[in-house]
């Protein structure tokens, strides 16, 4: 087993390293080296049709049977997706009638979204990228407080403290550092918090990554790097980003677990992050799973995707909307009539009609504002700057 482990961590020896390896795999009723391998399918709990697969064909291999989550996690975990994917979708409406500036779509990637919000405890963290919007507001931030942002706004609209959510990362994978050191710093003070840094594949690619990967495995720390692997780095497809059989496969080479799910399965998501937060928190150690999902529509309102793939492809994902295969799952389930799905949808159209008018609104700019929380306590030069400008805008206003 010690072949397994570069190191020890600081303040453990090599041996008591390895026995939190063999606690962990316990976990799973599987040995340390099949615990630090990835496995060797993706788990998957849905089939396309929404039919619960048999337990000895979901490819999780042996000792990696996960638990199907109760029915009001599953019917929270849809309602999500639907308001999600209205979110995506009216968002996407507001760029092309130029009241947002940007818009990077999850539209087929909720499932991903969703899940990583609701296996969060209340004093957990999530470390969400770009592209995480509906994440962001499934964890509970006020979908019009998310949004400012991509209108344009200086900042980034809502109090990371206040939700446990960091500010959404533009700069591919800095928020894997940042994760990490959250998560040192409440094992510091003896917090119980476990962290979730996600990012896509083009990150894995990144120096951050690879930094983020090993302080967190050398140090101990409960995160886990959730990787929403949706084929492109902007244009540039998986295959020229790495050869390694899978994105859970460089887990190995830090000293950590690896695991892989199908992405556009909300059940498998749901129930493989809760099992991931669960080890971390309770052997405080990190973990690495890769989603394996797709985005349906472009990078961004800036980014023609029909330079670097076609119809033909954009089609087959659109048979695996995580969507429809969870609605499906629970109609066959006998959760989810015409009266739970309205009330769903009146929901959902709530939250879309809500964001139309609050981007529609002319905001109230305070040109002032640019001199705000630059210094704890503002330097000559800048309360000089500040007084002119004041000035200045008064005249103006006054008509002199």
């Amino acid at each position: 087993m010690e072949d397994l482990i570069s190191g020890p961590a600081p303040g453990h020896s090599k041996a008591e390293h390895a026995q939190r390896i063999v606690e962990a795999s316990r976990s799973f009723g599987i040995t340390p080296e099949q615990y630090m391998l990835p496995a060797q399918q993706q788990i998957r709990m849905l089939d396309p049709e929404g039919r619960l697969i048999p337990e000895d064909q979901q490819g999780t291999g042996p000792g990696h049977e996960y638990e199907l989550p109760e029915d009001d996690a599953l019917l929270a975990a849809y309602e999500a997706l639907v308001v999600g994917r209205r979110i995506n979708d009216q968002n996407y409406a507001l760029v092309r009638q130029g009241r947002l500036a940007v818009y990077p779509s999850s539209h087929g990637q909720e499932a991903c979204q969703v899940g990583a919000a609701l296996c969060l405890a209340e004093g957990d963290w999530m470390f969400p990228t770009y592209r995480d919007t509906v994440s962001v507001i499934t964890r509970g931030v006020d979908p019009l407080e998310v949004m400012v942002s991509f209108r344009g706004d200086w900042h980034c609209g809502y109090n990371p403290y206040d939700y446990k959510v960091a500010a959404m990362s533009t700069p591919l994978t800095t928020q894997l550092l940042h994760a990490v050191g959250v998560a040192r710093a409440a094992k510091l003070r003896g917090e119980d918090t476990v962290v979730v840094a996600m990012c896509g594949d083009g990150a894995t690619s990144e120096g951050d990554f690879h930094e983020a990967l090993n302080f967190a495995a050398v140090y101990e720390v409960p995160v886990v790097f959730f990787v929403q692997n949706n084929g492109y780095a902007i244009s540039v497809p998986l295959a020229h980003q790495s050869a390694a059989p899978s994105l859970a496969h460089k887990a190995i080479g830090y000293g950590i677990a690896g695991e892989q799910v199908d992405g556009n399965d909300m059940v498998a998501v749901l129930a493989t992050l809760r099992r991931a937060v669960n080890l971390a928190r309770e052997h405080s150690m990190p973990l690495l799973l890769e989603a394996t999902t797709y985005r349906m529509q472009a990078h961004t309102n800036a980014d023609d995707d029909s330079r670097y793939r076609d119809k033909d492809e954009v089609e087959q994902w659109r048979r695996k909307d995580p969507l429809l295969r969870m609605e499906k799952f629970l109609s066959n389930k006998g959760l989810l009539n015409e009266e739970v799905s309205a009330s769903i949808t009146q929901k959902a159209e709530a939250v879309a009609a809500s964001l139309r008018e609050a981007m529609t609104a002319e905001p109230q700019m305070d040109p002032l504002e640019i001199f705000e929380h630059v210094y704890a306590a503002p330097t000559a030069q800048l309360t000089e700057q500040r007084s002119r400008l004041a000035d200045e805008l008064a005249r103006s206003a006054d008509g002199s």
